[in-house]
């Protein structure tokens, strides 16, 4: 007995291999996360093994959406280690792409309609703004750690500026997320599954763990702001560079207000103004520990299309990271002074991440329901190609079609992951007078000991780094005068 005509046959068997070679694609999608083989050796302190991962992954993904992402892992990494020129090598690769995405809108809509069919992560990393405004922070220092300290200007100038666009770039995001959220032609059902109470209480208790984090004024870095006015203090060109570095001062203080080091340098920057000379001073700028990693929480969608096997979304959490050296004392002179905080990267992290979060749960609702009709639309042409046969064939065809379309949705269902992971998770500040030795000592509260000799200058910052508890202070410095 005949089951079913052989050219309906075919068209079964087309749905199913189309199908298949989705889900058998999709099985390679792999997070951020577990992508990432630097983070291991960063945070046991193994640096030559975390450049070795760093340099094999920015150079395998050199020309793909993730190009940005490894790039920024690799300038820093290679920044720990001292190599400060290929440092910023990589931080002009990861800029170069930046600056380009920022200047091709047609290039974002195109990757967003074919992320409907995937994932976020599927999109191309752009930077986000904290991103960029880190970037030229650290091509700042790695130049002033080059003794290059003209070109570190430009760089201060343009982190400043990255941090004035992202007020206005985030604001046109969400704007035009929620205009193709509006223009979808399935509005009904992804305003359904938008207001519906589980999962918003779901989302909710995702990111709960943020709600005690300190953030700052939107978009803004303290961090990037202190060293801009210590930069344009002592290498002020005309008044109105020391009129800068006050200023820069002054907003710092407003996100710091029990810090007395930002105190003492407004008076200092006053004096210059006034025409005193800089008093010899050595500076601690001390980076310690991980900034937060991004994981996933899986999310079941309200049923918002018949008979489909598998509705579901991942949405990214923030994972704060503990395990952190809370602070460093600054031994000159006999006495003993605690670098106290300048700026959280947890807080800057975690302001962006709830800024991004009403465009990512849209873009993925959005793109939850058009996985959902497709796979609807697969099935049912899967039924239909049997005609009125019921043969074995037939059902098989339909089985095996529903399988491999619920197979696709649940590979393809990760979260966009991608966040730079070897950021520090604060930046604090010591401020001391030179002592007449020039010799100060590092000390950890666990007890370990760095002593340091200050290079000859007036102005001298001495650049400290903590991993993790337990692996070795890094230790650099350069004049900033």
């Amino acid at each position: 007995m005949k089951l079913f005509s052989s050219a309906k046959l075919k068209k079964s068997v087309q749905l199913i291999l189309l199908a298949g070679v989705a889900g058998f694609l999709a099985t390679g999608c792999q997070t951020y996360q577990q992508q990432n083989k630097t983070i291991s050796n960063w945070q046991r302190g193994n640096l030559p093994g975390a450049v070795a991962d760093a340099k094999n992954l920015a150079d395998k993904n050199a020309n793909n959406k993730d190009a940005i992402i490894w790039r920024l892992e690799q300038g820093a990494v290679l920044r720990a280690a001292g190599q400060y020129a290929d440092s910023n090598q990589a931080f002009d690769q990861a800029q170069e792409k930046i600056d380009d995405y920022a200047q091709k809108a047609k290039v974002r809509i195109g990757q967003e309609a074919g992320a409907l069919l995937s994932n976020q992560a599927n999109l191309a990393y752009e930077g986000r703004s904290y991103d960029g405004i880190m970037l030229n922070t650290y091509k700042a220092l790695n130049y002033l750690a080059l003794g290059e300290t003209d070109k570190a200007r430009p760089e201060f100038i343009r982190a400043y500026q990255r941090q004035q666009d992202a007020v206005e770039a985030n604001k046109k995001r969400i704007e035009q997320t929620q205009e193709a959220a509006e223009k979808s032609k399935d509005k009904e059902p992804i305003e359904k599954a938008q207001s519906n109470q589980k999962l918003q209480s779901q989302l909710s208790s995702a990111t709960a763990n943020l709600d005690g984090v300190k953030v700052y004024a939107d978009y803004v870095n303290p961090f990037t702001v202190y060293l801009d006015g210590l930069y344009f203090m002592a290498n002020a060109a005309d008044a109105s560079d020391l009129e800068r570095a006050h200023k820069s001062f002054e907003r710092v203080t407003a996100f710091v207000p029990d810090n007395d080091y930002v105190k003492q340098d407004i008076a200092a920057a006053d004096d210059l103004i006034q025409g005193k000379p800089l008093l010899p001073v050595t500076y601690v700028l001390f980076e310690t520990g991980c900034a937060p990693e991004r994981g996933q929480v899986r999310v079941d969608i309200p049923i918002i299309v018949s008979k489909v096997s598998y509705v579901g979304a991942a949405f990214p959490t923030l994972k704060l990271q503990g395990n952190y050296t809370p602070s460093l004392t600054v031994v000159a002179n006999g006495t003993n002074a605690a670098t106290a905080p300048v700026a959280s990267v947890d807080g800057i992290v975690a302001l962006d991440f709830k800024n991004e979060l009403p465009v990512i749960i849209t873009k993925t609702i959005v793109s939850t329901v058009t996985k959902a009709v497709a796979a609807y639309a697969i099935n049912d042409a899967a039924r239909q190609s049997g005609g009125n046969n019921v043969g074995l064939g037939n059902n098989l065809a339909g089985l095996f079609t529903q399988i491999a379309t619920a197979t696709y949705q649940i590979a393809v269902n990760i979260a966009d992951e991608r966040t730079w992971t070897t950021l520090p998770k604060e930046f604090q500040v010591a401020r001391v007078p030179t002592p007449t030795d020039r010799k100060i000592d590092l000390t950890t509260p666990d007890g370990v000991k760095t002593s340091v000799t200050i290079s000859d200058g007036t102005v001298n910052v001495v650049y400290v780094k903590s991993i993790n508890i337990g692996t070795p202070l890094l230790v650099s410095q350069f004049k900033l005068k």
